[in-house]
């Protein structure tokens, strides 16, 4: 299994409207940066991510798994664009804040914290547990 961060704003994409989605999930798409669509053609079915409120909120507060590999994303008919679906697992107990993030020298290396504007991007395993850690989320 491999690990990844989902950025939404919550005006846009909410926490809780991936969660109204149920088990069916619901694509992530209109990803229009090429580095974002192709983080998202290395997933697999059962990966886990991180659910982020960019924005005001900036923090990680909940935890998705993708429920179907990358496909044509259905909001454009450029053939360039491609999108996961995602399904809410659980909330975080306690969100993990970017400050959280960047005040922890153990993940000084995180890509969020070096490129905090790519909006799906890989998490190292350990980057995962600590996270979850911070957030009272067992890993």
């Amino acid at each position: 299994m491999r690990y990844w961060l989902f950025k939404s704003e919550p005006s846009t994409w909410s926490w809780d409207d991936q969660v109204s989605k149920g088990d069916a999930g619901e694509e992530w798409d209109g990803v229009r940066n090429y580095q974002a669509r192709n983080v998202m053609r290395q997933m697999a079915v059962g990966d886990q991510g991180f659910f982020y409120h960019s924005q005001s909120e900036k923090a990680v507060v909940g935890v998705v798994e993708v429920c179907a590999e990358a496909h044509p994303d259905s909001t454009t008919d450029d053939p360039r664009w491609d999108c996961v679906d995602i399904k809410a697992v659980a909330p975080f107990p306690r969100p993990v804040t970017l400050a959280d993030i960047k005040a922890d020298p153990r993940l000084a290396d995180m890509v969020l914290v070096r490129n905090s504007r790519l909006s799906v991007q890989p998490v190292t395993e350990e980057a995962w547990r600590i996270i979850c850690g911070l957030g009272g989320y067992p890993a």
